[in-house]
């Protein structure tokens, strides 16, 4: 009969992981706020800690001090947000760059000078981005991407895609040279038609 209790003694005991990190809640909140900037943020920025530590909760209990651990995950989905919200840019900036560009062209199509074509030129621009992506090694695409479209430095990129920052700076270089030599090359087709 005693050992029968044994299993369920032990597991009474130990707390399961939304116990713990049910107790951390509220303390959470307070610094999640003090990092997002407003409660809803803050809310968002816990709920994405809560299901990357779940994902391995015995890593979570294990530890020994549990606030720290979570707190550390708040803190680097807070700054992932962070820069992720940094790298969008506002509608309202991109219309003075659009009716200065369309302006100095003589209007846009159909005679609506400065006027909105729908996102077609975002949208061709983003495909030739990818064609000319492509053409490059996995790597350099992948370096190009991380440092020039998504703004990490070169160490950060190295550190990411696991190489060395001069195997990271060297791939990047290569990649600009051959994007370079292929904007030349059409340029050159184009001006030729």
């Amino acid at each position: 009969m005693a050992d029968a209790r044994a299993p369920s003694a032990s597991s009474a005991a130990s707390p399961t992981f939304d116990e713990v990190f049910c107790g951390l809640l509220p303390r959470l909140y307070r610094r999640a706020v003090m990092l997002a900037g407003s409660r809803q943020s803050a809310e968002d920025v816990v709920h994405e800690a809560y299901l990357k530590l779940a994902a391995r909760p015995q890593r979570f209990l294990a530890h020994p001090e549990p606030y720290a651990y979570a707190f550390t995950a708040v803190l680097n989905v807070a700054r992932d947000a962070y820069r992720k919200d940094r790298r969008q840019v506002l509608v309202d900036g991109l219309e003075g760059v659009e009716e200065a560009g369309a302006g100095g062209a003589g209007g846009a199509p159909g005679g609506v000078p400065g006027g909105w074509d729908g996102g077609v030129e975002r949208r061709q621009s983003e495909i030739e981005a990818v064609r000319l992506l492509g053409k490059l090694s996995h790597r350099q695409a992948g370096i190009v991407i991380l440092v020039d479209l998504d703004g990490y430095t070169i160490d950060q990129a190295a550190k990411i895609m696991k190489v060395h920052r001069g195997t990271a700076a060297r791939h990047r270089a290569r990649a600009l040279d051959r994007l370079r030599a292929y904007l030349v090359e059409s340029e050159h087709g184009q001006a030729g038609r």
